[in-house]
């Protein structure tokens, strides 16, 4: 019985923990979105969420953690969408598209935009502070692409950095500039791409 209190009790500090990483992360989205500001004050995110200072250095160390940890979150929902549109189309240079189609949106939703603008300003310093979380939430957004690069004949090791730094660049490119991409810009880098990888 006591064994079993304890667990319940851990359970539930855990949950009452998460729930506050989840206020805090939301709550930097909404005030880089009503703001406009690509570096939210810690004093602004913990109000919006409702939560103490205390709260916020009980989960991270620095605002570049917060950032990091809300990049981390695009990243796992842009991962999420890439996947669900590689699943609908053919094998090779279809999902290839749709992966780099996925990306481009990004910069050409308005809301998808507005999250993602503070990292294509500041993702130099996110990935010097912190490169092994960095690199790990790339590869993620990467593995989807890999076989779908190797179906299309090109090279699954190395093809799949060029189309990464190809569609990141365009989509942080127009994020810098407040630009969104039209769609005969995306079908001319999707098709510039795919040639690249049947050249391979």
């Amino acid at each position: 019985m006591a064994e079993t209190l304890a667990a319940r009790a851990v359970d539930a500090r855990r949950a009452g923990y998460a729930d506050e990483v989840r206020r805090l992360i939301d709550a930097a989205y909404a005030v880089m979105r009503s703001t406009g500001d690509i570096e939210p004050r810690v004093a602004d995110v913990v109000k919006a969420a409702g939560l103490s200072n205390q709260a916020f250095y009980r989960h991270f160390r620095s605002k570049d953690a917060l950032l990091l940890a809300v990049l981390t979150d695009g990243r796992q929902r842009l991962l999420a969408t890439l996947t669900a549109r590689m699943a609908r189309v053919a094998p090779g240079a279809p999902q290839v598209a749709a992966w780099i189609e996925g990306v481009l949106a990004q910069a050409r939703n308005a809301d998808a935009a507005a999250n993602t603008r503070p990292f294509a300003v500041h993702g130099a310093r996110i990935a010097d502070r912190f490169p092994e979380e960095w690199l790990a939430s790339r590869d993620a957004l990467l593995a989807p692409l890999r076989p779908a690069v190797a179906a299309a004949g090109g090279d699954p090791d190395r093809d799949p950095e060029w189309c990464h730094h190809l569609a990141f660049g365009t989509m942080e490119t127009a994020l810098v500039r407040r630009t969104v991409p039209g769609r005969a810009d995306v079908d001319r880098l999707v098709a510039f791409t795919l040639r690249g990888i049947g050249h391979g």
